[in-house]
């Protein structure tokens, strides 16, 4: 690795120095190896500003302010244009630190985060100067290779974090509305080098079925190219939720994509971990979270060398990729083309049918019918209104179907189909209740979504779902969508918005 980081930094010179060279020719590039001595060299540099500064880098005391000047000296040498954005909290001055390298699409904005400052009672520098360490040094691979991205690369170093997120918000919640509309995905990096490791990736499409539910449309695209980097290692991953515990909970609330990777903190390593990555079962991720002994002799190289790297792979992935080509797409908001309902004529359901239109919302138990949309106003939904209550147009009786006008897609290369759905029911729900999406061509008929109720109450949330359907490469297809109320009579609602067919 240390041979191709070589010849990589080589390439870089050979393209900084080559005048008039194409825009695409530091894209080309693959993801650096980051150098391990370099972000332990950052980390170094923190334990030091806190031990001049009464042993840690919190919010509002010398030691945070040190360590932000430090952390914005380096990327003005480097070429970054910067921002020491101030805010107050708890009566004393915070900073962000701003970063945008010049270049790359200003409307598509890829920004990679991590808070920087410590609790009072220690340096902080597993939570989070290894974080904060590992996206300086990807911010300086991307100055030292001169990288020209097609999308633009920002990079954040949040304080006030240990408070509640206090910096992030703030950025977030001041950020002009068009200006928030442009970061199309939000990378957090918060305790990556934790001694008793484990390997989490946020669980942008919540396929673990549990706790916080997934990001933002997008999110699972993220989640994949993290994990896409440790599968090429070898290293399996476990997902790990969106529990508003950092920087990227003011992100979500906004709509934005987020992904991100985690080493653990205060929790317990189990057998079943141990096992899958090594290290102590019975013990915590960091016996030193917030403690005094968070110091640089509270690192495990090797979680922090993997992740700077995994950090570095996402950067230039989504960084660096050409946006994919759309085939088909709809979003619902013009009802052209349209969709047919019950285009069989074979539809059992009594209420709740399928429709294009605007939600009203529904509760029971937690929301049922989402009022809001993936993207404008409208979307595919089981029975727009609410009526008198929850299960007035919920679908009932049997199955409901659409169908998609006819699709006809182009011959060779990859075709992806990305769409956003839920599916929300009651506790009465059973396995015999779903919502169903499938691809039906000439070529035959494939399912590239399917989920089942249970027995369990399900509230209504916003996922994505990415399916490959090259197979039907050259072929007219058509999209049908099915809900089913069909055992027992039970609460059910569906939705389905922004259905997309690209070519990478």
């Amino acid at each position: 690795m240390k041979q191709l980081h070589a010849l990589l930094s080589a390439l870089a010179l050979v393209v900084a120095l080559t005048p008039a060279a194409p825009a695409s020719a530091a894209a080309a590039l693959a993801p650096p190896d980051i150098p391990l001595a370099n972000v332990k060299a950052h980390l170094a540099r923190l334990q030091t500003i806190a031990d001049a500064n009464g042993g840690n880098r919190a919010h509002g005391r010398p030691g945070y302010l040190a360590s932000a000047t430090y952390i914005k000296d380096t990327l003005d040498a480097a070429g970054f244009t910067t921002t020491l954005q101030s805010f107050t909290y708890n009566g004393a001055t915070g900073y962000n630190v701003i970063a945008d390298w010049p270049g790359g699409d200003p409307g598509d904005v890829v920004m990679t985060g991590a808070h920087l400052d410590s609790v009072t009672a220690g340096p902080g520098i597993n939570d989070n100067g290894s974080g904060s360490a590992a996206i300086l040094e990807a911010a300086l691979e991307v100055s030292r290779q001169a990288l020209r991205p097609a999308k633009h690369l920002r990079f954040a170093w949040w304080g006030a974090e240990e408070l509640g997120l206090r910096g992030s918000r703030h950025y977030v919640n001041t950020l002009p509305a068009a200006e928030r509309a442009r970061i199309k995905a939000y990378l957090n990096f918060d305790m990556v080098g934790s001694p008793n490791a484990g390997y989490f990736v946020y669980d942008g499409d919540d396929s673990d079925g549990v706790g916080a539910g997934p990001g933002p449309a997008g999110s699972a695209e993220l989640e994949r190219v993290l994990q896409s980097y440790f599968t090429s290692i070898g290293v399996p991953t476990r997902g790990t939720d969106f529990d508003g515990r950092s920087d990227y909970g003011p992100f979500i609330s906004a709509g934005i994509p987020a992904g991100g990777t985690f080493t653990g903190a205060e929790g317990t390593k189990t057998s079943a971990q141990a096992q899958l990555w090594g290290g102590t079962a019975g013990q915590a991720f960091d016996r030193c979270y917030h403690r005094s002994c968070d110091t640089t002799a509270n690192i495990n190289d090797t979680a922090l060398d993997r992740n700077a790297d995994a950090i570095a792979h996402a950067v230039w992935t989504l960084g660096t990729a050409a946006p994919p080509q759309t085939v088909w797409s709809d979003t619902f908001e013009t009802g052209s083309p349209a969709w047919t309902a019950d285009p069989d004529g074979t539809d059992t359901a009594t209420s709740g049918q399928w429709e294009r239109g605007d939600p009203e919302p529904t509760s029971s138990s937690g929301a049922k019918q989402l009022g809001t949309t993936v993207s404008g106003v409208n979307a595919l939904v089981t029975g727009r209104l609410a009526g008198s209550g929850a299960g007035t147009y919920d679908v009932d009786g049997g199955v409901t179907s659409i169908r998609s006008p006819e699709i006809t897609l182009p011959s060779g290369g990859p075709l992806h189909l990305t769409l956003a759905w839920y599916l929300a029911h009651g506790s009465n729900s059973s396995a015999a209740d779903f919502l169903r999406v499938r691809v039906v061509g000439s070529g035959g008929t494939a399912t590239v979504l399917s989920q089942a109720g249970a027995a369990t109450d399900r509230d209504g949330a916003w996922s994505t779902a990415t399916a490959d359907i090259s197979a039907y490469a050259g072929q007219t297809v058509r999209i049908v969508v099915e809900a089913a109320d069909a055992a027992t009579a039970s609460l059910v609602e569906a939705g389905v918005d922004d259905v997309t067919i690209t070519r990478p």
